[in-house]
């Protein structure tokens, strides 16, 4: 494979097209808003006319656009000549949505890979820079040292939706993580603590702490909430969080929303339960 098509340069499309052309390999870019790709241009990249010209000739198209529906709205049109093609879309989408498009691709007669990017744009081509996929793994497998020129690339079998379930679920961490920062910086500044003087305290606070994500991934994946030495849902109570939020009048969603699943536990009579047992809460509410 010596040629990519890039259509969409956003942020993102963009750092993937210059990671291509850093790679060596012959790109071509396409933007409805063609002044967006001028400085692609200067990089050596090939300015497509139109989504038909971007098409022509290209060994592997990425598909990097702002949502589900930019996706349809861009190749729905010009769906004959992608047939036998290959593509990878990284727009991100729910699972569903990248299973309809992987549906939508075969009845087109296109090799469809989902990805999810775990980078910021930054990030592509670093080694700090993953990307899942999912969907026809002779697409994955054909195109593999394109990917990596991205950097990580972590294939996660044939049913298209799984990269992007990785994908949202890790972001699921990262914004709720950072939404505790937030009430946190919130609960201080009143005693005129800057938002920068707190991370100085909160950074090697939750690095700290990290490790114990994998000791909770295992007491939830052997349910045995109950093994002595975790710390009690009852000691777990937020209680005097949410009473020191409000004391200095801030907001307390966040903090709230936990409390009711904790509570949720211990009603359930597992009040001496260890805290990983909340898992439960978020299980029951899906189900």
């Amino acid at each position: 494979m010596t040629s990519v098509t890039v259509l969409g340069t956003g942020d993102m499309g963009s750092a993937l097209a210059r990671a291509s052309l850093a790679a060596g390999f012959r790109t071509t870019v396409w933007n409805r808003t063609t002044a967006r790709t001028g400085s692609l241009r200067d990089a050596g990249a090939r300015v497509a006319a139109s989504i038909d010209d971007a098409i022509v000739g290209a060994d592997l198209l990425v598909v990097c656009l702002f949502d589900h529906a930019s996706v349809h709205a861009v190749l729905d049109p010009v769906v004959e000549q992608l047939r036998g093609r290959q593509m990878v879309n990284v727009t991100t989408t729910t699972p569903d949505g990248a299973r309809e498009l992987a549906g939508w691709a075969a009845c087109a007669g296109v090799g469809y890979l989902d990805g999810g990017i775990m980078a910021t744009p930054e990030m592509i081509g670093t080694s700090a820079s993953t990307v899942f996929y999912s969907g026809v793994g002779e697409v994955f497998e054909n195109h593999r040292l394109f990917l990596e020129t991205w950097c990580g690339a972590e294939y996660f079998g044939a049913d298209a939706g799984m990269a992007s379930l990785y994908d949202l679920a890790l972001l699921a961490a990262m914004y709720l993580m950072f939404g505790g920062f937030f009430q946190g910086a919130a609960m201080v500044a009143g005693a005129g603590v800057t938002a920068t003087e707190f991370a100085a305290r909160a950074v090697p606070w939750v690095q700290a702490l990290a490790p114990a994500v994998t000791e909770y991934a295992a007491v939830i994946d052997s349910r045995n909430y109950a093994t002595p030495g975790q710390q009690s849902l009852l000691f777990s109570d937020l209680n005097d969080i949410v009473a020191a939020g409000r004391s200095v009048g801030v907001g307390t969603t966040l903090v709230d929303a936990l409390q009711r699943l904790i509570r949720c536990q211990i009603e359930a009579g597992f009040a001496e339960h260890g805290f990983a047992r909340v898992y439960e809460s978020i299980k029951e509410k899906a189900a």
